[in-house]
């Protein structure tokens, strides 16, 4: 499971790097500190993905943990990501689902 995961990770990445949507600089300590889920205070969805999913998902495997089970993200990002601000949008979700479905 936790390799599949790191695949879908790694087009995840790549998806938002295609799109333009990858930032160079993070946002502030303080925006990452938010205690709302998805960050949804500070941090656009896409943010949210690159800044706090990715990585921890990533460290939890990098450190022999189990992944976080129920996984359910996909409803939220259909709600965050707007199909007037991603071109793209359906390729996102594609992925955000497959990620929910290995982590059941």
């Amino acid at each position: 499971m936790s390799e599949a995961v790191r695949i879908l990770l790694a087009e995840l990445e790549a998806e938002l790097k295609g799109q333009a949507l990858w930032e160079a600089m993070p946002p502030s300590p303080e925006a990452l500190a938010s205690t709302n889920p998805f960050c949804v205070d500070t941090l656009a969805f896409t943010q949210w993905l690159q800044w706090i999913y990715i990585p921890r998902l990533r460290a939890i495997m990098d450190h022999g943990a189990a992944l976080p089970t129920g996984s359910d993200i996909k409803p939220y990002a259909e709600e965050a990501i707007k199909p007037q601000q991603i071109e793209h949008r359906q390729s996102l979700l594609e992925l955000i689902g497959q990620l929910d479905w290995q982590m059941r």
